[in-house]
């Protein structure tokens, strides 16, 4: 490893608060440089791409997500709308069921009418 390397590995290292000799089983080394693999594949990434293309993609990206949250906002008023809407048939039914139901007087299980049951 180059000195420069060696560098940026201990940057990192210090930046994380890991050390290689830190984990103790080969599958925890595995999963510790693969880590540090896609860390450093993203800051090359990032370091082709000019900072005004950075700067303009973030703020694309924040206003993308804004969109979003108004139209999902938007939606959400709709649907509260059209729950709150009162249907007359609903309210009649209501009214009856809450009628019934006052009617302590019979079970529950009878229901509006009377049945009659003959025992021998």
């Amino acid at each position: 490893m180059s000195e420069h390397e060696n560098d940026l590995q201990n940057d990192i290292e210090e930046e994380l608060g890991i050390e290689e000799d830190a984990v103790d089983t080969p599958m925890e080394r595995f999963f510790y440089h693969q880590r540090r693999a896609l860390e450093e594949t993203g800051k090359a990434l990032e370091a082709l791409l000019p900072p005004g293309f950075r700067e303009h993609s973030g703020e694309a990206s924040r206003e993308f997500a804004k969109g979003f949250r108004i139209l999902v906002d938007a939606a959400i008023d709709e649907l509260k709308k059209v729950s709150e809407k009162e249907d007359p048939d609903t309210e009649e039914r209501l009214a009856k069921l809450e009628a019934e139901e006052d009617d302590d007087d019979r079970p529950s299980s009878t229901g509006s009418g009377k049945v009659k049951i003959d025992i021998d």
